[in-house]
């Protein structure tokens, strides 16, 4: 099958075939994660960046492949997660550049986009690395160029680009001995091979074990909405509530002048089933109790004169009830929000963070915006740029808490209409001690620059589960074991997670180490973080120790030393 151009049609496959392939091995490209930690994200990330784009792509009307292709970068930018996500739409964002003003693409104008990409997505990363995605992208980019100067068929370009990925990505753990060390290829390369190898079956018609499809708009809102990692809450409204009326009764059965029926209890719980729900009936020979929401809460009575005397009645307007939760938490959500503002001043300050803990610790030191995320839930470029619009302010400060959200973090502050700084918080602790340098009177760029220094202070300490059998920076890690991770390198692995912790606090500590915080997460608890802060103590009397409920997923200890 031979393609002397690209049409509009052969682009949207390309497009929905990529996109599909990429949402069917997002776990394997997870499963690539360097690290054996339960937060491998990458094919997570790069599936929904791109099914972001592919989404803007199916919306679109317009019949030119220039067009269609700043649809997709529009789509990948807004929907970028993770590092792997920016990287992938600066790859496009190139490519839509050079490919703007054609209708079609030629196999020369394909391979020229190509290279545009590579080129792109290189001046975005500070350092560029070797053995990354970016050297997959530059070896389809360079096979690409050579068979365009031979071949007028698209598909050839198309299956040099991607044979040359394929071996590219085969080399990756050379170019990256931490990649050799475990045993894995790049994930990011392996992400972006995914694409080129769905470009490469849609114009040659290939098909493989998966069905290809041409996802709608539909389809993409879902595979768009479906990160496991994205918390969406929705708060009932009073009208919401159907059945207004919490009632409880107790009969005495066979007493009062009103009975004219003998008990049944099928019978009887039937009827109250018809007129409410939540219903609970409990009897004996003696008594019968009801509770039961409804509208009709007399109704209830009265059925139960019917076979005994009331003994016990109890009605609530849960209507009412409800009026005054959201009453009393909106005085509390104010009373929170002005004491947040005495700290924050003129700023808006966004900070990433899962966990109800976590979250009101950050309101405490003043950060205004929470964006729920992290590990395994990076957010989009989208989500970013949503909270600081949220803001309303017109100085901004972003906490990632997370080196995987840097980028995204960045593209984010480049297309706010605020004046968006981001602080390269890598960690929970990061942030929290960046947030005790910041000051409300300082300039952006004071702020900023204290906050950074401020970082060098903190010794930021993780533990975690493992998720497999591994060997790495020297330490070999059995499988449901605990690691205690000190700022990215893993120091201590031991299948009990208390002595995990403190032979990770011993790893942290040095001559100048004043002030420990342990915040423990949702897999452990208070009692254990105390016997592990006395345990602390007990080595210095001298360190100061506090302790704070995150409630954060995956791990039970986040440890900072000052």
């Amino acid at each position: 099958m031979k393609i002397s151009k690209i049409t509009e049609n052969e682009f949207r496959k390309m497009i929905a075939v990529s996109s599909n392939r990429l949402n069917n091995n997002a776990e394997f490209i997870n499963s690539l994660n360097v690290f054996p930690v339960p937060d491998g994200d990458t094919g997570t990330n790069m599936s929904l960046s791109f099914a972001s784009g592919a989404k803007y792509v199916s919306e679109s009307t317009s019949s030119s492949v220039g067009e269609l292709s700043q649809a997709l970068a529009k789509g990948l930018l807004m929907g970028a997660r993770g590092n792997s996500g920016v990287i992938l739409s600066q790859v496009f964002r190139g490519f839509s550049k050079n490919a703007a003003a054609k209708a079609e693409l030629t196999p020369a104008d394909l391979a020229e986009a190509i290279v545009a990409g590579v080129q792109t997505a290189y001046k975005a990363v500070m350092k560029p690395q070797e053995g990354t995605i970016l050297t997959v992208a530059r070896k389809a980019a360079e096979a690409a160029t050579k068979t365009a100067k031979t071949s007028d068929d698209c598909v050839e370009v198309m299956k040099a680009a991607y044979e040359a990925a394929e071996a590219a990505l085969k080399t990756t753990p050379d170019l990256l001995p931490v990649l050799k060390e475990v045993g894995v290829v790049d994930s990011g390369g392996q992400g972006l091979t995914f694409v080129y190898q769905g470009f490469f079956d849609a114009l040659s018609g290939n098909v493989r074990d998966e069905q290809e499809y041409h996802p709608t708009p539909a389809d993409m809102d879902d595979m768009v909405s479906a990160e496991h990692h994205k918390s969406v809450q929705s708060q009932l409204n009073t009208e919401d509530i159907q059945y207004g009326y919490c009632t409880e009764i107790m009969v005495k059965l066979g007493a009062g002048r009103l009975v004219d029926e003998k008990f049944d209890y099928d019978t009887f719980r039937g009827y109250l089933s018809e007129i409410g729900n939540s219903l609970l009936v409990i009897a004996d020979d003696e008594v019968v109790k009801v509770h039961v929401h409804t509208e009709q809460p007399g109704k209830v009575l009265s059925y139960g004169q019917k076979f005994g005397s009331l003994i016990k009645v109890k009605v609530d307007n849960m209507r009412l009830q409800h009026e005054t939760i959201l009453e009393q938490d909106k005085e509390a959500e104010e009373e929170q929000q002005a004491e947040i503002n005495q700290i924050a001043g003129d700023y808006g300050i966004i900070a990433v963070a899962s966990g109800d803990g976590l979250v009101q610790l950050f309101h405490s030191v003043g950060v205004t915006q929470i964006i729920q995320g992290g590990q395994t839930m990076n957010p989009s470029t989208k989500d970013i740029v949503d909270a600081i619009n949220a803001t309303g302010k017109d100085k901004v400060i972003v906490l990632p808490n997370n080196k995987n959200i840097f980028l995204a973090a960045e593209q984010a502050a480049d297309v706010a209409d605020a004046n968006v700084k981001v602080v390269h918080t890598r960690s929970i602790t990061q942030g929290l001690s960046a947030m005790i340098n910041f000051n409300k009177e300082a300039d952006i760029d004071v702020n900023v620059a204290t906050m950074e220094e401020a970082l060098d202070d903190v010794i930021s300490g993780q533990v975690t589960i493992a998720v497999r059998d591994t060997t790495i920076d020297g330490q070999e890690i059995k499988k449901d074991n605990y690691m205690g991770i000190v700022d990215g390198s893993i120091k201590v692995t031991d299948p009990d997670r208390k002595k995990a912790t403190l032979e990770m606090v011993k790893a942290m500590l040095d001559d100048d180490s004043e002030v420990i915080t342990i915040i423990y997460g949702a897999d452990a608890d208070q009692a254990e973080a105390q016997a592990i802060a006395d345990e602390i103590q007990s080595w210095d009397e001298d360190y100061e120790i506090e302790i704070h409920e995150g409630d954060q997923p995956i791990y039970p200890y986040l440890i900072s030393i000052e």
